[in-house]
C-alpha cells in the first residue's frame, strides 16, 4: 500500500477556514490574530513556527512570533492576555520542561488558547464534555496535534459515519505509543471517547483507555495484555516517541491496520508500508487544526 500524503485533508481544512476569513472581512470584520511566542532554539519549535507563519500568510490570518527569553516568557503570555487585537496564542515548548511548562499553559486565558491545552480544557477532554455552558455555549477547544491525527482516521474512512457521535470508533481497538500531557493521553481520551479501545503505551506500562459506561467519562485501566498482542489485534497504531532509535516492527502490526507516525523521527521498522495504510507524518493537517482553533475562538470573541 502506498504512503498516505494528508496534504488533501489539510487543505480541505484550510480553504473552508480562508473562505469563511473572508466573507467576515468583506463584510467588515477584522482578520483573526495568532501571537506565537517563542523563548528557546529548539530546531522542531523553530521549524513549527516558520510553517505556521507560512500557512497563516496564505490563508489571510495575521500572525505575530514573539522572541523572549524564557524568564519573561510569563509576562509575555500575560501582555497577549490582556490584548483585545489577540484572538491566539501559541507558545512553542519546551521552554524550562515539566512542571513549569505545565504552568505556563495553565496561565494563557481559556479564551485565547488555540492548542487546548489549558487546565479547563483538558479538564473538560477526560471529562468528555464538548461545550462549555459558562462561557456562551462555545465549544471545548481540542489540542492541535491528537485533532490532526482524528482528522485523518476519519480521512482513511476508520470513522463510521453511520454511527452517532462519540460512538464512531465503536469496535476499534487502537494501540498508542506516547502518554505526554500535550499529545498522548488527550489523544488517548479522544479515541475513547469516540468509543475506541485505547492501549496507552509509556516506557514503563501499558494502560487500557475507554470510555465509561455511565456518564461517558474516559475510564483507565491496568492490564495483562503484552505489547505483541494488543498490535496483532489493532486496528490502528499511533507512534509519537522521539527517540531516533525506537522502532515498531513491521511484522507485528495486524495486516490492513492504519498506522500513523506523528514522531519527528520514523517509528515504524522497513515495511510498515507493504501491508498497512501508512501515514508518515500529520504536521500539515496540525497547523489546519491550529487554524480552526483560532478561527473558533476569533468568531467566539465577537459573539460575545
Amino acid at each position: 500500500m502506498p504512503k498516505v500524503d494528508v496534504t488533501a485533508c489539510a487543505l480541505a481544512f484550510r480553504d473552508e477556514i480562508k473562505k469563511e476569513i473572508e466573507v467576515r472581512v468583506e463584510a467588515g470584520g477584522p482578520r483573526p490574530k495568532l501571537v506565537g511566542i517563542i523563548a528557546n532554539k529548539d530546531e522542531a519549535a523553530v521549524m513549527y513556527a516558520r510553517w505556521t507563519e507560512r500557512a497563516c500568510a496564505r490563508d489571510g490570518i495575521q500572525y505575530e512570533l514573539r522572541q523572549v527569553e524564557r524568564v519573561d516568557l510569563e509576562d509575555a503570555v500575560i501582555e497577549a492576555n490582556e490584548d483585545p487585537a489577540v484572538n491566539g496564542i501559541i507558545v512553542y515548548y519546551p521552554v524550562f520542561g515539566g512542571p513549569i511548562d505545565d504552568y505556563l499553559r495553565d496561565v494563557i486565558s481559556v479564551e485565547k488558547d488555540v492548542e487546548g491545552l489549558n487546565h479547563r480544557y483538558r479538564y473538560s477532554l477526560y471529562h468528555n464534555i464538548r461545550v462549555l455552558s459558562d462561557l456562551g455555549n462555545r465549544k471545548a477547544i481540542l489540542p492541535c496535534t491528537p485533532l490532526a491525527i482524528l482528522k485523518i482516521l476519519n480521512h482513511l474512512g476508520a470513522y463510521k459515519q453511520e454511527l452517532p457521535v462519540g460512538e464512531q470508533l465503536a469496535g476499534q481497538t487502537v494501540v498508542l505509543y506516547n502518554r505526554s500531557e500535550v499529545v498522548g493521553r488527550p489523544l488517548a481520551a479522544m479515541l475513547a471517547n469516540d468509543g475506541a479501545l485505547v492501549y496507552s503505551v509509556d516506557i514503563d506500562n501499558m494502560l487500557i483507555y475507554r470510555k465509561g459506561r455511565v456518564n461517558g467519562t474516559i475510564k483507565v485501566e491496568e492490564t495483562e495484555v503484552t505489547q505483541d498482542e494488543a498490535l496483532a489485534a489493532a486496528d490502528i497504531v499511533i507512534a509519537g516517541v522521539p527517540h531516533p532509535k525506537f522502532k515498531i516492527e513491521a511484522s507485528k502490526v495486524k495486516p490492513g491496520a492504519i498506522a500513523v507516525n506523528f514522531s519527528q523521527f520514523s517509528n515504524f521498522g522497513e515495511g510498515i508500508e507493504e501491508h498497512t495504510t501508512f501515514v508518515p507524518a500529520i504536521g500539515k493537517v496540525t497547523i489546519a487544526m491550529l487554524e480552526r482553533n483560532l478561527h473558533r475562538l476569533h468568531m467566539a470573541s465577537e459573539a460575545a
